[in-house]
């Protein structure tokens, strides 16, 4: 599978798939018959799903943590209350961007059952495995994606089409942790950053373990990623440009042709060469985030013709630009946080790597406030911020949310559609 996504397969994948379009998603009206695909089928359904997990849930579910978690206001928001005002919008069961979320990552997840599916009665049992290991990632990576925004929700491990009620929270996350080990067991070797591989997978539970307060867990997992040899702290510069480099563990091809997500579209304006909607901007805290000799302020934030940008994502309408899941400079992070104070030297290397010195601390708050003001630096704009504050249980002290709001809402049709579902608390 070492080639491009190709548009011809995309469009193979997006025919098997079509029938998961339905609003719900959990319950399409026909299956794919997978035992008719040959192999070479299979490789073209591989390359679809990456293109499917990559764009179904929207552009905006990219950058979703930070548009509820106090680092983005509207374009024409001033101050807190224009923040706290586009929180209480968004956070309605009603919003269509919340629903769209919802139904792009179950499409996902019935293409990913249909991928396992169709891997039955290949004779490549070495690519057989590999495929699994894809499909068991992908289908670990969706489901943190659901159990961090809804908490628990409905497991879907198959091509069956029933309506089923929300697992508990608990029971999402084992499954997630299940998945995750047997993409490292079986997925490829690292091969390059824009495909799958058991890194990747390592990567990701490290952050699923953090999640769950397994720090200790997390830390060994961000270690093995870390001492691997295969990555690096990489110039910051490189890494959110169409450049090789050496910090990027999985990141999604951005290729315009098949790509629907463009975040640049979504802070720029046309005060920047390249137009935009300007539909978010960072809060005045998040301008002053950076010292001066932090060599990730230029790359993060900036102003246009007196207007405040997010400057990660400049590809313009190009969209070409990666779409990163997961970096060495989080693995630095969650060691440093797994560890405690043990992990400040983690947290000195990659403060050295941007331009900052190091820095001793004297309790645990202090240091937790450290690891949390470094992550939200150089995770910014990345989709981190909101679930940190909700995991720690910060959320409500720190932006003024309300105890309804650690959670979203079930999207209103999904309750019509499937009456076993039970909303939210507060909705």
């Amino acid at each position: 599978m070492r080639k491009y996504i190709s548009l011809l397969y995309m469009m193979l994948a997006l025919m098997i798939c079509s029938s998961c379009e339905d609003s719900l998603n959990l319950y399409p009206h026909s299956q794919v018959a997978t035992e008719s695909l040959s192999e070479k089928d299979i490789e073209a359904f591989v390359n679809g799903v990456y293109n499917r997990v990559q764009n179904t849930p929207t552009n905006s579910s990219y950058v979703m943590f930070d548009i509820i978690g106090g680092n983005l206001v509207r374009g024409g928001a001033s101050g807190l209350g224009g923040y706290l005002e586009m929180i209480n919008d968004i956070l309605q069961p009603e919003n269509g961007n919340i629903a769209a979320q919802w139904n792009g990552y179950y499409a996902a997840i019935y293409q990913v059952n249909n991928l396992i599916a169709s891997t039955a009665n290949m004779q490549n049992e070495s690519r057989r495995e590999e495929i699994l290991g894809i499909a068991h990632f992908f289908r670990g990576y969706t489901y943190y994606n659901l159990v961090t925004r809804w908490g628990g929700v409905p497991i879907i491990n198959s091509t069956a089409t029933q309506k089923l009620p929300r697992n508990t929270e608990a029971e999402v996350w084992s499954f997630i942790e299940t998945e995750l080990q047997l993409a490292i067991d079986k997925a490829p070797t690292f091969g390059g950053y824009y495909y799958v591989s058991k890194d990747a997978a390592k990567a990701l539970l490290a952050r699923a373990k953090l999640a769950q307060g397994k720090k200790r867990e997390a830390a060994l997992l961000a270690e093995e990623v870390i001492t691997s040899g295969r990555f690096q702290l990489d110039e910051f510069e490189k890494i959110f440009r169409s450049q090789q480099n050496t910090e990027v563990i999985f990141s999604f091809l951005n290729q315009t042709i098949e790509s629907s997500i463009n975040l640049s579209v979504l802070f720029y304006t046309y005060a920047h060469p390249v137009s935009g909607s300007y539909n978010y901007k960072p809060t005045t805290e998040v301008m002053n985030l950076f010292e001066s000799t932090d060599k990730r302020r230029a790359i993060s934030v900036d102003t246009y013709s007196s207007l405040d940008v997010i400057n990660k994502y400049p590809s313009g309408q190009t969209g070409s630009d990666p779409i990163i899941v997961t970096r060495l400079a989080e693995m630095y992070l969650i060691s440093a946080e797994g560890q405690g104070m043990a992990g400040i030297s983690r947290l000195n290397e990659l403060r050295n790597k941007r331009g900052l010195s190091s820095i001793s601390v004297t309790n645990d708050n202090q240091y937790l406030e450290a690891v949390l003001l470094e992550r939200r630096r150089e995770l910014l704009g990345e989709g981190f911020r909101w679930y940190d504050l909700v995991r720690l249980g910060r959320a409500q002290q720190d932006i003024g949310l309300r105890a309804a709001q650690t959670k979203l809402p079930i999207p209103a049709r999904e309750l019509l559609l499937n009456t076993l579902l039970e909303p939210n608390d507060g909705y």
